[in-house]
Formats: structure tokens, sequence, C-alpha cells
């Protein structure tokens, strides 16, 4: 009985995990990004707001920028490593090449940060 209840464990939380690997795959699962990522000026870290940018492609973009000099639109991303037509699609209302980056992630869960004093 004990190697059945070890092995229905064993199940359940490879579903549970199974099922989660898809909102932690699609990036920002932590919340919603409001404002603008500058490609031209952006950390490693601000560029990872961006949803589907990880860290590899993080660095890939200012890798791109270092060899090549600033970015003329935000559609040259799809010249780095890592970014597709796909994923442009994705990232075109956050990016932009002017201006500062402004990009934050909005909490989609309400805990207790918005308790007045």
């Amino acid at each position: 009985m004990t190697a059945f209840r070890r092995m229905s464990v064993a199940l359940a939380l490879l579903l549970v995990a199974a099922l989660s690997a898809p909102a932690f795959a699609a990036g920002n699962s932590k919340g919603t990004l409001t404002g603008v990522v500058n490609i031209n000026t952006a950390t490693l870290e601000q560029l990872q707001l961006l949803p589907g940018i990880g860290p590899k492609t993080a660095q890939a973009i200012i890798d791109y920028r270092q060899a090549n000099g600033d970015f003329k639109s935000p559609d040259d991303l799809i010249k780095v490593k890592g970014v597709g037509q796909k994923l442009m699609e994705k990232l075109r209302e956050n990016v932009t090449i002017k201006g500062e980056t402004t990009a934050k992630l909005e909490r989609s869960e309400t805990s207790g940060s918005s308790k007045s004093n």
C-alpha cells in the first residue's frame, strides 16, 4: 500500500509540474508588463522584463547593440539571434528606440500591498 501511495503522490506532483510549466515558460508570469523598454539603452535586467526574453536573449541583444551600434527601429530586433517574427509580435508594443525605459511589472495579485493604514 505504501508503494502505491508513493507512486500516486509522485504522479500528482508530475501533473502539477507539467501544468505549471507553460506559465513559467511564458515569461512575465509574475504580472503584466506596462511601459516600454528602450532597446538602445536597456540593461540586461530591463530587457528580461520583456515577454519571452530570458538572460541569453537579453545578452544577445546587448552584444548585437555593442557590435552594430544603436538599433534604428524596434523591428531591427529581428536581426538578433533568438528573436524571430513571432516573438517580435509579442514585443512590439513594449519596445522603443527613444526615450527612457519605463517598463515595470504590475503584480497581478493583490496580496496585502493594497491595504491602507
